[in-house]
């Protein structure tokens, strides 16, 4: 549509189910809603069509040039910008009723009739900025270039973004809509989410032979691993399958797979591998009939809001059904760059995990990109029972199981995907009691939900750009151990 077209916006509608409010920096305020905003576009010489919006982020300030400033549309789905006037006037005049819903600087919280009492909030505030400081002394360090953190207990958030996005070949500042690549967080976000969605169907057991679902796996040894070997990372298998040759091709990784040979004697070691999880995302592809993305797509992560997940972050992403029918493109410059290759070029929209890239960028071990936004949906889901903003998208019997012990006896403990209390787990710190869980990515993610305290910490970081150089295991460690510490003992289970 041309910008200097005359258009009328008829039936304007926003649905908000959910606010957000921070005090930021100086007297900037940070307004997020979780909102869909419908309406009728009718344009000169074109055919009426409707018109849809996700969520929108917005600063207002005391100052005259900040005043109802519309800072960043999270998600923009094809919403023309002559259009946006029409739907700030009617946020700015919800965002000037729920000012007074603010809570402490940095926490973001929905809106209460009242300041809880200082016995009932969920975080001591002023060990908060703790994190801040553990964040922004790595960076100064050189061990990360930026970062995303978010930490939440019952509703309430505090979340915010550090350093710089990109340093090669320009400085972008980081922000908190910024696109991840997950890495290995994929395992969990993506695969394992689809692997039990297929379970709690029964179209899968987790008891049976990889080999039921994949019979050319079947050799070589892996007659008896079973999915739930694999989800525990209990098959014997190492780690990836070689890169020596110059492969390439989804159906090609897949052959190497099943040519493999186990290493140790299924069943009795802990040894990670990514075989495993791109095995897995081949049981869900023959089992559902599509593949892992689409499938993750379809019941996971639509129904859950999560509009920035998906492998392939810079393809076409088609509408719902039930709406407009033109595709929303995603933003490529809201993406972390990772490694600076020796080509020259910069992973940016591409996965940085080899093996996944050589596939096509879709794979159950590797390939999803993500924001700290979606991330914490997905963890309220979990903490849910499965259910999140009255959709059901797991049983609350399945994410038990997933997130229970599931290695045998004498072997870190793992869940279904989920690491408890392995080697890998240092992102729990030295507070949260054994029993939460959570995973990591080689790019500097992480993630560590306690459902003891309802507490779920994320950072996001892209600790590989522009060099392998950076490294944030033990910046992880103190990020759990300082949330764990700002966790209201008077106001939870955790003492």
């Amino acid at each position: 549509m041309n910008p200097s077209t005359l258009c009328a916006v008829e039936n304007l509608v926003i649905d908000i189910t959910r606010v957000y409010l921070s005090h930021q920096t100086g007297t900037n305020i940070v307004f997020t809603f979780e909102s869909t905003i419908h309406a009728m576009q009718n344009c000169e010489n074109e055919s009426p069509k409707k018109i849809r919006t996700g969520n929108w982020h917005y600063k207002i300030g005391n100052s005259e040039e900040q005043a109802l400033k519309p800072c960043r549309r999270l998600r923009s789905s094809g919403y023309p910008r002559n259009v946006t006037p029409v739907a700030s006037a009617w946020i700015a005049v919800l965002m000037l009723l729920l000012c007074s819903c603010a809570t402490e600087p940095g926490l973001i919280s929905t809106p209460h009739p009242a300041a809880p009492l200082e016995s009932s909030r969920p975080f001591l505030v002023d060990r908060l900025p703790r994190l801040d400081a553990a964040i922004t002394n790595a960076i100064a360090a050189g061990s990360l270039p930026g970062g995303v953190l978010w930490v939440e207990r019952s509703g309430v958030a505090y979340h915010k973004a550090f350093g710089w996005r990109s340093v090669e070949p320009g400085r972008e500042p980081m922000s908190e809509d910024t696109i991840f690549d997950a890495a290995s967080l994929t395992k969990v976000i993506a695969t394992t989410s689809a692997i039990m969605k297929l379970y709690e169907q029964g179209r899968v057991s987790l008891d049976s032979p990889v080999a039921r679902y994949i019979p050319e796996f079947g050799t070589l040894g892996k007659e008896g691993i079973t999915l739930q070997q694999l989800m525990t990372h209990t098959s014997g298998l190492r780690p990836d399958v070689s890169l020596k040759e110059p492969w390439t091709g989804y159906v090609k990784a897949i052959g190497l797979a099943c040519a493999e040979r186990p290493v140790s004697t299924p069943g009795t070691q802990l040894k990670y591998s990514d075989i495993n999880f791109f095995v897995l995302g081949e049981v869900v592809r023959r089992v559902s009939g599509e593949p892992l993305n689409a499938y993750c797509d379809r019941e996971i992560f639509q129904p859950l809001g999560m509009f920035d997940t998906r492998f392939i972050p810079c393809a076409p992403i088609p509408y719902p059904e039930n709406d407009a029918d033109q595709p929303r493109l995603s933003n490529r410059s809201r993406i972390a760059p990772t490694e600076l290759l020796k080509t020259g070029t910069v992973l940016r929209g591409m996965v940085h995990d080899p093996t996944a890239r050589r596939m096509g960028g879709v794979a159950g071990h590797a390939g999803l990109f993500t924001t700290s936004y979606d991330l914490a949906r997905f963890c309220r889901m979990l903490l849910g029972g499965g259910m999140l903003d009255g959709r059901r998208i797991l049983r609350p019997e399945t994410v038990a199981r997933m997130t229970s012990p599931a290695t045998p006896p004498g072997i870190p403990v793992r869940g279904l995907g989920w690491d408890i209390d392995s080697p890998y787990a240092g992102q729990r710190g030295e507070r949260f009691p054994v029993g939460g869980y959570g995973h990591t990515g080689w790019t500097g993610t992480s993630l560590w939900i306690d459902p003891f305290s309802q507490t779920f910490v994320i950072f996001l970081s892209n600790r590989n750009h522009p060099t392998e150089k950076g490294s944030i295991g033990e910046l992880r460690r103190q990020l759990g151990t300082l949330a764990a510490e700002a966790v209201n003992p008077d106001a939870s289970g955790l003492r």
